[in-house]
Parts: structure tokens; C-alpha cells; sequence
């Protein structure tokens, strides 16, 4: 493979699709990487080498990671609640993408390598209160993450903090917090709390049938980080000078009742609710303490949820539409 300052493994997802459209807006040369066939990408971006590969086999890890000066590791088979309880194994299996892509990154003597790691990793006796005090990184321990997805997440920290102290491969690690944005999944069982949300509201618009169907009792609490937030955050943190995990969210809490509500606002709606109390919910609540990275970097996602979901439920109303003819 030819040289280029970036690559992004996972560029063909949410998270990934941006981060590789702002950093070619940057100047920068940019080896976009996804196991999907690019017309599942949820961007292609042209100015980049879009590349489809399974990265969970070593040799294609270490195929596109040679000539890598940076790596951003986005790469994960993952989805929202549903998805994460119901494919615990499908989660773990992740481990075998994490693990080559950190070999194949020391074989190629990439400069810095960036993990993005999951609020999923904080245990879950920390998380039984909707009241919740925000989660420190130091929550993390003693371990007893999310059951799959928190494991492999976790797992894959201590990898990077051994590989910079074993084989001297500056890693940064990032635990994101419920990002989300327009250009994502909102549809289909892998979708987020605020794009299922901005989903069944905009149906309910459109259509003039305004009643919604919530998973659990609505009072989960959780923070929520709009994807511009996500992708300074993470640059800033891969050109940090800490290799410490550090969490990369939102500290404005809501409930899952008042994300209704906020995009109701926005649609200028009112819609009756029915609670589903045996569907899947995750931890009673979940918050980001952003004392570390404020101490660290001087900065914390500032936009607000209201900002963010208003950008969102916008692009989301219009697949609806379209899905709906």
C-alpha cells in the first residue's frame, strides 16, 4: 500500500463517515477502510482510498495499516440496546479487529493510534440509579463492564496501554458516550436512543398517527454527544500528549422521557406513549464526568442535546419521508 497520514479503520460507519470527511477537509491523505461493500458506507467520501476489507484477519490489517502514519481504530460490530444485549458473541468477536489492528499498527511503526472505547466499560453496579453520579474513568474498576460489548471495549484498553508499554506504540483511548448525529443508523434494530427517537416521531408527523411505543419506563437517564463534539474530541485527544482512557461524552443528562419530549418540541407535536417494559433498556443511568478531560485538554463537548437533536431529527425526518413515499 502506498503512504497516507491517515487511517481510519471503520470508515464506512457513522462515526467513521465523518471523521474521514472532516480530516480530507483538513488538507490531509486519508485510507478509508469498512468490511461493508461501500454502497452499505453510510458516506463515501471520493477524495479518499476507500478501501473494503475485513480487518478482523491479520493479514488485511496489516495490509492497509502499511504506509498508515496515524490510525483512528473505529472498527466494531455494534448497534444500540437491542442490538449489544441481544449479540453479546457478535460483539466479542470484535476482539479479533482490535487485536490485529494494534500488531499490524507496531509492524508498521504508525506514529499514534486512537481506540475508540465505550461508556459500556464502567461497571454496572455504578449505573442503578436514574439519579446517577456522573462516572468517573477511574469507575471502570473493579471490572464488571457490560456484559459483550463493555468486555471487548475494555479488554481492548488494557491492549493499548500494554502495547505502549511493552513495544512503545503511542496509543489514545476515548470512551465515547452515546454519539449521535445525521448520516447514521436510524432504522433496523442497530439504531441509538436519539435516532430512534427523531425516527418515531418524524413517522408520527408525518403520517398524523401520534402515538409512540417506549422501550422501558422512560426514566433511564443517559447523556448524549452530537457528532461534531466526537470529532474534535477525538483528535484532540489522538495528539494529547495523556495515554490514559478518558471519557469523551456529554455531562448533560436527560431521561429518556425528556429526549421525547425535546423532539417532540422540535417536530411541534404531541404524541400519547406506551411503555414496553420487557424490552431491552440497559443500565438505569449513565452519565459522563468530564472532570479529567477538562483538566487535561481545557475543553468539554459543549453542544447542547437541543442544538444536536434538532440537526438530526431534521436529516431524519427526511428518510422517513422518502421510506414512506
Amino acid at each position: 500500500m502506498g503512504s497516507v497520514d491517515v487511517l481510519v479503520a471503520g470508515g464506512g460507519g457513522f462515526i467513521g463517515g465523518h471523521l474521514v470527511g472532516d480530516l480530507l477537509g483538513q488538507g490531509l491523505s486519508v485510507r478509508s477502510v469498512d468490511v461493508k461493500p461501500t454502497s452499505e458506507w453510510y458516506q463515501v467520501h471520493a477524495g479518499a482510498e476507500n478501501v473494503v476489507a475485513d480487518l478482523s484477519l491479520l493479514d488485511n490489517a496489516v495490509a492497509q495499516t502499511d504506509g498508515a502514519r496515524q490510525v483512528y481504530m473505529l472498527a466494531a460490530d455494534m448497534g444500540g440496546m437491542g442490538f449489544i444485549e441481544n449479540n453479546k458473541a457478535l460483539c466479542m468477536l470484535t476482539v479479533l479487529t482490535s487485536t490485529h489492528m494494534l500488531q499490524a499498527a507496531r509492524l508498521a511503526g504508525v506514529e499514534r493510534y486512537f481506540y475508540s472505547s465505550s461508556a459500556c466499560v464502567y461497571a454496572a453496579d455504578k449505573q442503578t440509579d436514574t439519579d446517577i453520579t456522573a462516572l468517573k474513568e477511574a469507575d471502570a474498576y473493579p471490572a464488571m463492564p457490560e456484559d459483550g460489548y463493555g468486555w471487548e471495549k475494555l479488554f481492548t484498553e488494557r491492549m493499548c496501554r500494554h502495547f505502549e508499554e511493552d513495544f512503545g506504540l503511542t496509543t489514545r483511548v476515548a470512551r465515547y458516550h452515546n454519539v449521535y448525529g445525521p448520516h447514521g443508523t436510524w432504522e433496523g434494530g442497530r439504531e441509538k436512543a436519539p435516532a430512534a427517537v427523531c425516527r418515531k416521531i418524524a413517522t408520527a408527523e408525518i403520517t398524523g398517527e401520534h402515538h409512540l411505543d417506549i422501550w422501558g419506563d422512560g426514566e433511564q437517564t443517559r447523556s448524549f454527544m452530537y457528532i461534531d463534539d466526537c470529532l474534535k474530541g477525538s483528535q484532540m485527544i489522538l495528539h494529547g500528549e495523556s495515554s490514559a482512557p478518558v471519557n469523551l461524552g456529554s455531562d448533560e443528562l436527560v431521561s429518556i422521557n425528556q429526549l421525547y419530549s425535546i423532539v417532540e418540541e422540535i417536530a411541534g407535536i404531541k404524541c400519547t406513549r406506551s411503555y414496553q417494559l420487557d424490552a431491552p433498556q440497559g443500565v438505569r443511568g449513565r452519565n459522563s464526568d468530564n472532570t479529567q478531560i477538562l483538566e487535561t485538554y481545557g475543553w468539554a463537548p459543549p453542544i447542547t442535546l437541543a442544538d444536536g437533536l434538532a440537526k438530526t431529527y431534521a436529516w431524519v425526518y427526511d428518510q422517513v419521508k422518502r421510506s414512506l413515499g
